[in-house]
C-alpha cells in the first residue's frame, strides 16, 4: 500500500532547499532582467512579477532534480531561471484572462497599469525566458542545449492547449465535463510547467541526456494534478497569505472539480440556477450568487470528494516517485522531491509558487 501523503509531515527540509535553490535562480534571473527605456512602460513592468515574493518551486525542482542525478548546480541554474521567466509571463497573460484582481498579495499587474502595457510585458517576458536557454550553449554544450530547448518547446503547447480548453469551457459555458476532462486540461496547464518540464530538463542535465524521459510524464502528472486540486481547495479558504481573493475561481467560472461535481449533483432546478450564474459575465455575479455555490458545494459533499481525489494522486506520485529514483543514492535533493509530495497539503499561500 502507498502510504497516505497527508499522514506525513513535510519535513523543515521543503522551505529550506525552495529557499537556496530559489534564491540561486533569484539571483542568476536578476541577470536577465533589463533596463532601460520606457523604463516606466515596459521594463519595469517585465521585473514586477518575478521581484515578487513566490515560492520558486518551478525551479528548484529543476535544480533538484539536475543534483540527484550527479549534476553541479550552477550547470542548472540558466533552465531554472528560463522557467520562472516564462512561468511569470504565463501568470501576467492568465491573470488577464481571467480578469483576476490579485497576484501573491497584490494588485495584478493589469489592475496597475492597464491590459495592453500588462499584455505587452508578458510578451516581452516570454521572449526574455529564451535568453538563459541561449547561455545553456556555453553552459552544459549545444546538444544538450537544443534537447532542453525541444522540452521547453513542448512545454509551451501542452500549456497553451490546457489554458485554451480551459478558457473554452468557460467561453462556452460548458456544464457537462467529466473527471477525466478536468483532468487532462490540469495534464496540460499546470502539469508540463509545474512538475513535469522541470524534472525533464533537471534529468536532462544529470544524466547529460542518457535517461528516458518518459516515466517523468507519470509522476509530474500525478504530483502536479494534486497540487492543483490542492490549489483549488485553497481558492475556496483564501485569507491574506493565500495571495488571491477568495473564492476567485467561482467568480471567474473555472471549471474546478468541486463545481463539476456540484453540476452533476444537483437538482433540476439548482442546476439551471447554476448554469445561469454561469453564463453571466464576471462583473455581473453577484456575491450573494457567488455564496450560494460554494454552500452548495459544501452541501454536496464536492469539497471532500476532490480533497480525496487530490491524496489519491500524491500517493500515485509517490509511488512514480519510488520507481525513478529508487536506484539512486540517497540526497538531500531526493529528500526534497519526495517531500514536495506531502508539501502539497500543507503549503497555505501562493497559488503560484
Amino acid at each position: 500500500m502507498t502510504p497516505q501523503p497527508a499522514s506525513v509531515r513535510t519535513p523543515r527540509l521543503i522551505p529550506d532547499v525552495l529557499a537556496e535553490y530559489g534564491t540561486l535562480t533569484q539571483q542568476a534571473l536578476l541577470n536577465y532582467l533589463p533596463a532601460g527605456e520606457p523604463q516606466a512602460y515596459l521594463y519595469d513592468l517585465i521585473a514586477d512579477y518575478p521581484l515578487r515574493s513566490g515560492k520558486m518551486m518551478r525551479s528548484s525542482l529543476c535544480v533538484a532534480t539536475a543534483r540527484a542525478f550527479g549534476a553541479r548546480v550552477e550547470d542548472a541554474l540558466c533552465s531554472a531561471a528560463s522557467i520562472e521567466l516564462l512561468h511569470n509571463a504565463l501568470l501576467i497573460h492568465d491573470d488577464i484572462e481571467d480578469a483576476s484582481e490579485e497576484r501573491r498579495g497584490r494588485p495584478t499587474l493589469h489592475a496597475l497599469h492597464g491590459i495592453p502595457l500588462a499584455l505587452n510585458a508578458g510578451d516581452s517576458l516570454c521572449l526574455l525566458s529564451l535568453r538563459p536557454l541561449l547561455d545553456n550553449i556555453h553552459r552544459i554544450g549545444p546538444g544538450l542545449a537544443m534537447a532542453i530547448f525541444r522540452e521547453t518547446e513542448r512545454m509551451a503547447w501542452e500549456s497553451a492547449e490546457g489554458q485554451a480548453l480551459e478558457l473554452g469551457w468557460r467561453r462556452d459555458n460548458a456544464t457537462d465535463l467529466t473527471d477525466e476532462d478536468y483532468l487532462t486540461m490540469v495534464l496540460k496547464k499546470t502539469c508540463w510547467l509545474a512538475i513535469i518540464h522541470p524534472s525533464r530538463v533537471g534529468a536532462l542535465i544529470g544524466t547529460r541526456g542518457r535517461m528516458k524521459l518518459e516515466p517523468f510524464i507519470r509522476f509530474g502528472f500525478f504530483l502536479g494534478a494534486a497540487f492543483q486540486i490542492q490549489d483549488d481547495l485553497l481558492n475556496l479558504g483564501a485569507d491574506t497569505r493565500y495571495g488571491k481573493e477568495p473564492d476567485g475561481d467561482i467568480w471567474e467560472g473555472k471549471r474546478t472539480l468541486m463545481l463539476n461535481d456540484l453540476l452533476r449533483k444537483a437538482t433540476a432546478v439548482e442546476r439551471c440556477r447554476l448554469e445561469a450564474i454561469l453564463a453571466l459575465p464576471r462583473e455581473q455575479r453577484t456575491a450573494e450568487q457567488i455564496g450560494w455555490i460554494r454552500e452548495r458545494m459544501d452541501y454536496y459533499g464536492s469539497v471532500e470528494y476532490a480533497r480525496g481525489i487530490a491524496h489519491g494522486l500524491a500517493g500515485a506520485a509517490l509511488h512514480e516517485y519510488s520507481e525513478i529514483y529508487r536506484n539512486l543514492p540517497d540526497s538531500r535533493d531526493k529528500q526534497f522531491i519526495r517531500g514536495l509530495v506531502t508539501w502539497v497539503f500543507e503549503r497555505t499561500s501562493g497559488s503560484t509558487p
